[in-house]
């Protein structure tokens, strides 16, 4: 209980530290509405069918879209740069000599992530629902939330092992971006797939972008039953299984020569 503990602590510190950065803090809650104001801005007028045969406006289908990038970058992109900056600071040297338990400063920071994701995907949520009248998950609304959870672990969990081969901190931005910018537009995320090539399709379904972004918005529109789809998150499990497995063996503490 006492690693437990000491990592709550820790993530009430990185909440602090998080609060008192007005300028990251505001960009961090506001950038994704930015994206879901001009998509739908750019997009919106007409209507995108999403598979088997369910028909939304394309304003609306940028609600759970949004939110699946929201996730992406409070935890991915977040976690990736900030661990490389305080790698190559000595932050995390002193941190790993200190009596704080590794394992418990990066639960720390994959809770911290989870929490800011969540927050995102609650604030485009209200977003949509008031400006664009988007219909809320209720019957699916479990399956939903589920989808964010593990979707947020798993990125927080890429985020630390996309670190291990990151060369310093001013190539992290660069590194980040150029491993998940592509993605996000192959992925049903800012561009509503309808009757995409096969081979883009197939690219697609391999990262666990696209897995994500199926998953939360078939449970965001109620698309089948309880929204759950399992094969989705059996995907997304495998490359957080990847991700820890990798961070675990090859993660460095000490600043790369």
């Amino acid at each position: 209980m006492k690693g437990l503990q000491l990592a709550l602590r820790q993530v009430w510190y990185i909440n602090q530290a998080f609060v008192r950065n007005p300028a990251s803090m505001f960009f961090t809650l506001v950038f994704p509405l930015m994206f879901l104001v001009i998509f739908s801005v750019i997009l919106g007028s007409g209507s995108v069918r999403i598979p088997p045969n369910h028909i939304v406006r394309v304003a609306t289908f940028y609600v759970p879209a949004i939110s699946a990038f929201s996730v992406i970058t409070a935890c991915y992109t977040n976690i990736a740069i900030s661990l490389s900056f305080s790698r190559d600071s000595g932050a995390l040297k002193r941190i790993h000599g200190s009596p704080l338990p590794v394992w418990s400063y990066m639960l720390a920071r994959i809770l911290h992530a989870v929490i800011i994701a969540i927050l995102l995907v609650v604030i485009c949520c209200a977003f949509g629902s008031v400006v664009y009248g988007a219909t809320l998950p209720t019957s699916t609304l479990p399956a939903f939330a589920l989808t964010v959870v593990v979707g947020a672990a798993v990125f927080s969990a890429l985020g630390v092992a996309v670190t291990t081969v990151i060369p310093n901190s001013d190539a992290s931005p660069a590194v980040v971006n150029a491993s998940i910018l592509p993605l996000l537009f192959i992925s049903n995320i800012f561009i509503p797939l309808q009757n995409p090539p096969q081979w883009l399709d197939i690219v697609g379904k391999i990262f666990p972008v696209r897995h994500f972004a199926d998953a939360l918005i078939g449970s965001f529109f109620s698309l089948s039953g309880s929204g759950l789809h399992t094969n989705d998150l059996l995907v997304l499990g495998a490359w957080g299984l990847g991700a820890l497995i990798v961070g675990a063996r090859f993660f460095q503490w000490e600043p790369r020569v």
